[in-house]
């Protein structure tokens, strides 16, 4: 690629934390960066559901539950999180049940969630972008099927707008590994089989309206037994708002029973899972609303510890939760490395 391609801007596709975190920090060093997403909006898995029922408005966190944060650099940029009013400490009461007693487990990390909602620090990362002007630009919507590479640069062409007339210098994709594959493949195969070597697993999420309180003693149970895997009482995370006297909780299947039944309808999966509820003090599924979705591509295991990955000939690279150990604070670090050695 000619020098004179290093003034076009940075293509990332993916707005979850990585890709974000990848965006803010080419910003900063000084680049263009354009932002793509096939989804209506920023955030990725830290997602949250906003719709409204009998009771009235309700939203549920229905991806990643919560982050904590080890890594001095991820530390600081909670702060700021913290500071912009975007996340804040979850002090939840924990337990865990192994189908036989139920413990306390060890909370060595502080658990942080975003506010109001688990979208929270993605729509604040958006709005730095949006606050460089001309130098950054974020499109929903907008599913990238194919990479090109021309003399003037990369090309990108999207099922919604076809062939993109902007060229840029380099294409950075943030989304999970195996959307990566047919992508890269045909450009960078190496990458492609970097991002194959990523097993991921799917996730089968229920979204519970209770028409009153639940008087279990805990607001977030690790189940290790049966179909489920998490229950969060979401309603107990710090800044959620629901309709008065209800609450809202979270399910999330066990990642072994999620593959197993990744191609169940919504319905079945639901009663499966609200069965499941009822059995640790839950209510009785006729009493409650609930609505289920499909993560298919929800965690690593085992997660890639590569940090990210970079084609400097080609100018092509990845980050994510699923190249750098999982979980959130993984995915902020990867988008970081990427950026660093991009603008290296």
């Amino acid at each position: 690629m000619s020098a004179s391609n290093e003034t076009l801007p940075i293509a990332v596709i993916g707005a979850g934390l990585a890709g974000l975190s990848c965006a803010q920090a080419l910003l900063q060093a000084g680049h263009a960066v354009h932002v793509f997403d096939k989804s209506r909006g920023p955030s990725g898995r830290m997602s949250t559901r906003r719709a409204e029922d009998e009771a009235g408005p309700w939203q549920c966190d229905h991806g990643a539950q919560y982050f904590t944060a080890r890594d001095p650099q991820f530390r600081a940029e909670v702060a700021r999180w913290q500071q912009a009013g975007v996340a804040a400490l979850w002090d939840a009461r924990m337990a865990s049940f192994d189908g036989t007693a139920w413990t306390t487990p060890a909370t060595p990390l502080e658990r942080f969630v975003g506010t109001p909602r688990m979208t929270s620090p993605a729509g604040w990362l958006v709005q730095s972008l949006q606050q460089a002007g001309d130098r950054a630009l974020a499109q929903w919507q907008t599913t990238v099927q194919k990479l090109e590479r021309h003399a003037d640069g990369w090309a990108i062409t999207s099922a919604e707008h076809g062939l993109h007339p902007q060229r840029y210098s380099a294409v950075l994709l943030a989304v999970p590994a195996p959307q990566a594959v047919p992508l890269l493949h045909p450009v960078a195969p190496t990458g492609a089989a970097v991002a194959s070597s990523a097993r991921m697993r799917g996730s089968w999420a229920v979204m519970v309206r209770c028409p009153a309180p639940l008087t279990l003693l805990w607001d977030g149970a690790f189940i290790n037994t049966g179909p489920l895997r998490w229950v969060a009482r979401d309603s107990s995370k710090p800044g959620r708002t629901a309709p008065a006297g209800t609450e809202t909780w979270l399910l999330h299947a066990s990642p072994e029973w999620s593959d197993a039944h990744i191609e169940d309808a919504a319905d079945s999966v639901t009663a499966t899972l609200l069965a499941a509820f009822e059995a640790l003090g839950g209510p009785a599924p006729t009493q409650v609303q609930a609505t289920a979705h499909r993560w298919r591509y929800a965690d690593t295991e085992p997660a890639l510890t590569l940090g990210y990955w970079r084609d400097a000939d080609a100018q092509l690279g990845m980050c994510g939760d699923w190249i750098s150990g999982g979980k959130v604070e993984g995915a902020w670090l990867s988008g970081q490395s990427l950026a660093r050695a991009v603008a290296g």
